[in-house]
C-alpha cells in the first residue's frame, strides 16, 4: 500500500498557523449556531456573489444643509443641563467628529436664561467644524419666545454654540403628563411656521419625542421649507411614558393609555412615501431622520432604503448606553455600526 504524500500546489500559501484552533472552535460552536428559522430576517435578499468586502469609509457621503455626513447615522437629542450630561455630550461629540455623524443636542432651554451649564452644550471644539450639530428647544419654549418678541434669542443661541440650526421638539403629551410641564397656547404647527417666517435662514428640524406623528402632521411638515423632519416614532424612548413615571399614582392610572398611542417608524416612512407620491409638488422638506425603535444598523439600513425622501436614521438609547462609559466603548460601538452598514450595503438588497 503506497504512502499518501502531501500535495503542494505551486504558489500555495504556507499552512495557516491558526487553522487548528479555528477548526476546534467551529466544532465546539457548531451546535450553538444552528439557524433559527423563526428568527429569519425577511426584510432582505442576501446576495453574496455581487461584491467584494467593502473598504472602511465606503458607504458614501450625504449632504446635510451646508455640511456632509460620512455615515447615515444621527446622534439623536438626549440630555443637557446636568453633571452627567457633560461627559455624555462630550463623548457623543467626539464620536460625531471622528466618524462624520450629525448630532442633536439635548434641550438647550436652560441656556436661554443663564449660562451656568454652557460647557455641557459647547461641543463644537470637540466635534470639529465639518459635522452638523443642532440646538434643541421645545415647541412650548419657542412659542413663549415668539409671544415675548424674543425670536432673536433663538439665533443667538445657535450662534453662541457655533451650531448649524435648530431642532424644535413637539411634545404636547409629554408636557401634559409632566408634573411641571408647559401648556401650548397655539398649535405647534403655528409656532413652527412663525419660526420659519421670522428666521428664514435658520435650518430647522422638527421632531416628536417618542410617539411619532400621524399623516396630517406629516403632510404639514412636508409642505414647510425645513431641513428635515424626525419621526421620533413609538418604539424607542417614550418621553410621555417617562414623565408619567414621575407622576402620582392617580395620574399614572388615568393617563397610562396615552403612552401607548402613536406610530412606528416603518409606518411613518410608508406614510411619508404615500404623501410624497400623492403631491410631490407640495414637498419642501428636504430630508427625513428616521428614529424611534431603530435598534441596529440593519433597522437603519432597511428604513433609509425604504424612504423615498433622502433619509438617515437616528439613535439615542443605544448611543447613550456607551457614551456614559469611557470614550473607547462608544468609539467601538459606532465603528461596528458603520462597518455593519457597509456590509449591509454590499450584500443585502432590501425587499421594499
Amino acid at each position: 500500500m503506497s504512502e499518501t504524500l502531501p500535495i503542494h500546489l505551486p504558489g500555495a500559501a504556507m499552512e495557516d498557523p491558526n487553522a487548528p484552533g479555528r477548526k476546534e472552535d467551529h466544532i465546539e460552536l457548531a451546535f450553538d449556531s444552528q439557524a433559527d428559522r423563526d428568527g429569519l430576517d425577511g426584510r432582505f435578499d442576501y446576495e453574496p456573489l455581487l461584491a467584494a468586502h467593502p473598504l472602511p469609509g465606503s458607504y458614501g457621503n450625504m449632504d446635510w444643509g451646508e455640511k456632509f455626513l460620512r455615515a447615515p447615522l444621527w446622534v439623536s437629542s438626549m440630555t443637557g443641563g446636568t453633571e452627567k450630561a457633560l461627559i455624555i455630550n462630550h463623548n457623543l461629540a467626539r464620536a460625531a467628529g471622528e466618524f462624520g455623524l450629525g448630532m442633536g443636542l439635548g434641550s438647550c432651554r436652560s441656556l436661554l436664561y443663564e449660562d451656568h451649564r454652557f460647557g455641557d452644550f459647547n461641543v463644537r471644539p470637540l466635534a470639529g467644524d465639518e459635522v452638523p450639530i443642532f440646538a434643541n428647544l421645545g415647541a412650548a419654549q419657542v412659542q413663549r419666545l415668539l409671544e415675548d418678541g424674543e425670536s432673536v434669542l433663538i439665533q443667538q443661541l445657535v450662534d453662541s454654540l457655533s451650531l448649524d440650526g435648530l431642532i424644535i421638539h413637539v411634545n404636547p403629551l409629554q408636557e401634559w403628563l409632566q408634573p411641571e410641564g408647559d401648556r401650548f397656547n397655539v398649535s405647534p404647527l403655528e409656532t413652527i411656521r412663525e419660526v420659519v417666517r421670522l428666521l428664514p435662514d435658520l435650518a430647522v428640524i422638527v421632531k416628536e419625542v417618542g410617539q411619532g406623528m400621524g399623516p396630517a402632521s406629516l403632510r404639514s411638515l412636508l409642505e414647510l421649507p425645513i431641513l428635515a423632519l424626525d419621526t421620533a416614532a413609538n418604539g424607542g424612548t417614550n418621553f410621555s411614558k417617562l414623565e408619567l413615571f414621575r407622576s402620582d399614582a392617580l395620574a399614572r392610572l388615568a393617563y397610562e393609555g396615552l403612552t401607548r398611542v402613536g406610530h412606528s417608524a416603518e409606518e411613518m416612512v410608508r406614510q411619508i412615501n404615500k404623501l410624497v407620491e400623492e403631491a410631490p409638488q407640495n414637498v419642501r422638506c428636504q430630508k427625513v431622520i428616521i428614529s424611534g425603535g431603530v435598534r441596529s444598523f440593519l433597522d437603519g439600513y432597511y428604513l433609509t432604503s425604504l424612504s423615498s425622501v433622502p433619509a438617515i436614521y437616528g439613535q439615542a438609547s443605544a448611543l447613550l448606553r456607551h457614551a456614559r462609559e469611557d470614550y473607547g466603548s462608544l468609539q467601538r460601538y459606532v465603528a461596528t455600526q458603520i462597518r455593519g452598514l457597509e456590509l449591509a450595503k454590499a450584500y443585502l438588497r432590501p425587499r421594499l
